[in-house]
């Protein structure tokens, strides 16, 4: 199998690290605009790992670089995707990406029928959440006769956390304040709305040493399981977990206005508050060599035989010290990793689907497992 990975940043590398652990894997393409300097943790002697300096806007480059591959996987920002799903498809190339933008995702899902014809699986937004967390929610409800509640929590913290926001970047500050100042789609009463981004705050306990930990509603996390099973479930919701006191901190930066992105003049000059933001509170909150874990909680209520039932999976995923792997790279770029190999191997159906649609549960499960990524279910 050979891969083409696009993006050599923290979610990219992980991808390409898992893959050249993986059987069957024969080369993988690593390729981004500057592939001069690879992450310490790739192994660059391996002849197999091929840096490709590319650049996805060049319609004619990206062509040629699908030729040479079974199956691309996109770790680079939302926006590009949709142009590269149907050069994929164009291309006769399996495609999956980390997505987190569901309007994205569904002009992704007008390529079914090209999709089918040239015998191609597109599965968008198949990192963490979206992407993990939507594959065990749907592993619940068809382990159900039927669903009255469907509730996601997902979070990604420092193992140490520093005031004031007790948080630490570990993908994109500007994904934060997306998901941060975005309505939240939900269900409620089995009818889709949507709710306001740090709203309906909510207590959610872990094993210590995480102890308690404050959960709230952004956007993406539930991708198109909204509009999968309205009128079918009451109640769907996905909320991020935060240490407390983090959601009314950031609540009054937006409300502030720092995150807006209409300029304003300072002193004769045209300041867009959120880049402002953006340069001063990001550099802030990366901390080189900072160990971060990921806390993931899916509960799904229904009855099964008659009776009432509830099934709950938790995982706590830390901070690789021996390979310098954060446990949002692993969470990520290791699912991105495991989606191209189903696609790769022909285990998934040609078309455009969301991993929750598609994905065999338990296989993916046993998958995490093998690189210690361990769900728990009860």
């Amino acid at each position: 199998m050979r891969f083409l990975v696009l993006g050599r940043g923290a979610q990219g590398s992980a991808c390409a690290f898992d893959l050249l652990r993986s059987d069957g894997v024969s080369q993988v393409r690593l390729a981004d605009l500057d592939v001069s300097s690879l992450p310490s943790f790739l192994p660059t002697d391996d002849p197999r790992l091929v840096p490709v300096a590319l650049d996805v806007r060049n319609r004619e480059m990206m062509l040629a670089e699908m030729g040479q591959v079974d199956a691309v996987l996109s770790a680079i920002p939302y926006y590009f995707n949709g142009e590269l799903a149907a050069l994929a498809v164009q291309s006769g190339v399996h495609f999956a990406d980390l997505g987190g933008n569901t309007e994205i995702v569904f002009q992704q899902k007008e390529l079914d029928t090209a999709a089918k014809l040239k015998n191609v699986t597109v599965i968008p937004d198949t990192g963490l959440a979206p992407g993990m967390i939507n594959v065990l929610a749907e592993h619940g409800i068809r382990a159900m006769d039927s669903v009255e509640s469907v509730k996601l929590f997902v979070g990604g913290l420092p193992q140490h956390p520093e005031p004031p926001l007790n948080y630490q970047i570990v993908y994109s500050i500007e994904g934060v304040l997306d998901y941060y100042s975005t309505l939240s789609w939900v269900l409620r009463d089995g009818i889709r709305t949507q709710v306001t981004a740090l709203s309906e705050l909510e207590p959610v306990q872990f094993d210590e040493p995480i102890g308690a930990l404050e959960a709230f509603h952004t956007a993406g996390g539930l991708s198109t399981m909204a509009w999968r099973y309205e009128g079918t479930i009451p109640l769907m919701e996905y909320k991020t977990l935060r240490y407390p006191g983090h959601a009314q901190l950031m609540s009054a930066m937006r409300d502030l206005g720092l995150f807006d992105s209409t300029p304003i003049d300072v002193k004769g000059v045209q300041v867009v508050p959120r880049d402002l933001f953006i340069a001063q509170v990001g550099p802030k909150l990366r901390r080189p060599g900072g160990q971060d874990l990921v806390a993931l909680r899916v509960i799904v209520t229904g009855m099964k035989n008659g009776h009432a039932c509830t099934r709950e999976y938790d995982l706590l995923d830390y901070y690789d010290a021996e390979h310098d792997i954060t446990a949002m790279m692993r969470v990520t770029g290791y699912t991105l990793s495991i989606t191209g190999q189903l696609m790769a191997s022909g285990a998934l159906p040609s078309g455009v689907y969301t991993p929750d649609e598609v994905f065999p549960g338990d296989r993916y499960i046993a998958e995490l497992a093998k690189r210690n990524i361990n769900i728990r279910m009860r």
